[in-house]
Order: structure tokens, then sequence, then C-alpha cells
């Protein structure tokens, strides 16, 4: 009877021993016996018992050879029961609800995995996770955003991740709709990063023309050149598909809801923007490749830069534009900044500032400047001023009333 006590006393000490040593598994890849017992405070004996009650639980704890020896926990199976501090709880329920607003098509997944971490967690921790709730809205648009099989970003995540030779068919799209939604960066809409083609016949976007002939790509045409059919250039049609793309992926990226591959294409060998909701992979991959060096430094700059057309993306975030002008604005500095999300405003008086700004076309500078009802005094370049007069005639047009018959 008296043994009894002690039982009950050594259970407790016994299941928060074996949690302590749970979490050092789970804390970095290797740990050494003898570490684990002075950091558990107990004997490497002690540690080789626990090990096999966390095995007997399901745990994949491997025995490391060695002078010291030592346990690392391995991948398994299946998924054991984890275990995560209070900070990591919230982290874990905060980042699924915001995957049900990424467009990858998780979001019902996500919403069962967010349900199932509820049920588990303690009160004080479900309240602060109750507390933020998040709903997606979308941009209104002519049409939805495409959202992405699940399956479809693991194939491409993995094929990026071994470094392997990616083959896909890239799904065209409709013209109808394109260009019915602004990203709203810039003097103008942004458009989406692309694959721009074979070269200059196909008619794609920035990268294949001149920006100064781009008379409102830099106000109206958020779409860009993605939403392409992508065998148009070499005469491809509906009896026709055109072949497999084969890709040497580099990264995956989302970018307003939507994902994309960056790749080097092999077939017309340069660097291309692919969006994933038009990849339908191939199998098997292979073979394995050496990772290029990106354009403009890292992933960010170069999709940035993709966006606008150019090849690098300036660090101010005016001069990657293909057209950049200087203006002097009659409105105070504040009142310009407050609708300016790209660009320099510099104030010069109370009612005077001066206002750098990039946008794909010299029209679509023009015309999103004189959105500002203001008096406007033009720095430069030439090609601002000389937009600015043939909007003026347009607009002049369009201000005379037709003439009745």
């Amino acid at each position: 009877m008296s043994a009894t006590p002690c039982t009950m006393d050594v259970m407790p000490k016994t299941s928060a021993r074996l949690l302590s040593l749970l979490s050092l598994l789970q804390a970095r890849r290797d740990w050494p016996g003898a570490l684990l017992a002075e950091r558990l405070d107990v004997s490497p004996r002690t540690v080789r018992r626990d090990v096999d009650r966390l095995r007997e639980l399901g745990y994949p704890v491997v025995a490391m050879k060695g002078p010291d020896g030592g346990y690392r926990l391995d991948a398994g199976t299946e998924l054991p029961p984890l275990l995560f501090d209070d900070e990591q709880a919230v982290a874990l329920a905060v980042a699924l609800q915001i995957a049900t607003t990424t467009g990858a098509g998780i979001e019902e997944a996500a919403a069962r995995a967010l349900h199932t971490v509820r049920q588990v967690l303690p009160a004080r921790l479900r309240h602060r996770v109750d507390t933020l709730q998040v709903t997606a809205v979308d941009r209104p648009a002519a049409r939805p955003e495409p959202q992405v099989d699940g399956g479809v970003l693991m194939a491409l995540g993995s094929a990026v991740h071994a470094r392997e030779v990616l083959r896909f068919d890239y799904r065209p799209v409709s013209g109808a709709g394109r260009g019915s939604s602004g990203h709203g960066a810039g003097a103008g809409s942004v458009r989406e990063p692309s694959d721009p083609g074979p070269g200059p016949a196909s008619g794609q976007g920035p990268s294949d023309h001149s920006p100064a002939s781009s008379v409102a790509r830099g106000s109206a045409d958020s779409r860009g050149p993605s939403d392409h059919n992508p065998g148009s250039a070499s005469g491809q049609g509906p009896e026709h598909p055109p072949p497999p793309r084969r890709v040497e992926p580099h990264h995956l990226v989302t970018w307003g809801r939507r994902w994309y591959l960056v790749a080097w294409d092999l077939e017309r060998d340069d660097w291309r923007t692919f969006r994933a909701d038009r990849i339908a992979p191939r199998t098997p991959t292979g073979p394995r490749f050496t990772p290029r060096e990106l354009p403009g430094g890292s992933v960010a700059a170069f999709i940035t830069a993709r966006f606008r057309g150019v090849t690098t993306a300036a660090e101010d975030g005016v001069g990657g534009w293909p057209c950049r002008g200087e203006v002097i604005l009659g409105l105070p500095a504040a009142d310009v900044l407050r609708h300016t999300r790209e660009g320099i405003v510099e104030e010069l008086g109370p009612d005077r500032c001066r206002l750098v700004l990039g946008s794909w076309s010299w029209l679509g500078l023009a015309a999103a400047i004189g959105r500002f009802d203001a008096d406007i005094e033009v720095i430069g370049p030439p090609e601002l001023a000389a937009a600015f007069g043939h909007l003026a005639t347009r607009y002049a047009a369009a201000a005379t009333p037709p003439r009745r018959p």
C-alpha cells in the first residue's frame, strides 16, 4: 500500500521529463546522449529508457553511432503527436487562417487543420486565436481569380527542391476579360510577371515592345503577357497544341494571390515566369541541373523587374520603370504622398511639391500625373511633355460635342 503514493509521484515526473526530452529533440537535429542527460539532469541510462518510451509512443528516435553516441528525431511513416510551446501553437493557428487566403487550393484542408488545432488548445490560447478572424476579400474583377491545385504546387516545389528539369503543358487562356482590373502600383497598374514567349513575334508585353509605343499599358492592362496563348507565336492552334515546355525550375513564388514558377527555359535559352494555375506537370522529372544565377540578385528583385518590363528593379522603386518623369505639382506634398504608392515626393513649399514617378509608357505616366487636380510643370524629360500634349488634344476632342447630322 505504501508503494502506491510513490508510484503516483513518479508518473508525473516521468511524463514531464518525456515532454522535455521530446521538446529538445524537436529543437535541433542531433543531440549527444551526454548533453541530453545534462540538460534533463538525469543519468545516460535514464535517457536511454526515456528514448525507448518515446519509440513505444510512435516517435522515430534514431540512435547515432560514435564515440559519444547520440539521438535524432527522424522522419516516420506516420505523423506522431507534436509538442508546441504557447507561441508556436498560436503561430500555427494564425498561419492556418492565413493559408485559406493564399489561393493555393488548400482552403478546405487548412480550415480542417485549424479546427483540429483549436480543439486541443488550452482555453487561454484558444481565446488568443479566436480574437484573430481573417476574411479574404478579392478585388472586384470581371472573372474570378484562378485557383492552383495543391498537387501542382507540391510537384513544382519538389522539382525546385530536387533541382530536376521539369516538363509541363502550359494551358492557354482566353482573351475574354483581359485587362479588366488593375494592381494599382506605380503610375498605373502593374502587369504580372509572365512568360514573354519566344520573341517579338508573339506580341507579348513590355519586354517585347518599345515603352514609348505603349499608349495605355501603364494605366489599363494589368493582366499583361501572362494571359496570352503561348502557342500563338509558332502558329500552334487548338488542332496542334504546343509541345511541352522544358525548364530548370528555380523558385516558386506568390504575388497578389497568384502563384508563379521562375525557371530557365531550355528551349528559349532565357528566364521565364509561368503562372502555376496554367501548368500541368508531366512525369518523370529529370535530369538534375546546376542552379543558375538569377538576374537582379534575388527572386524579389527579379519578379519586380518582370512586372515592370525591365531588366532589373531600382532600389528607389521608381527608376525600374521603362518611363520615368519629373514634375512640379501645385499641391502640398502631404496630399500627393497620400495617393502615391510608388515614387518620390519632395516638399517645395506649403502648396508645391516635386514628384518623380514611373510607368509603363509616357502616355500612361502623363495620365497618372493628371489625376492630381493641380497645376503641372514638367521638369522632364521631353517625352513626358509630348505625352501631355497628346493627351490634351485627345481630351479636348472628347470634350467637344459630336456634330449631329
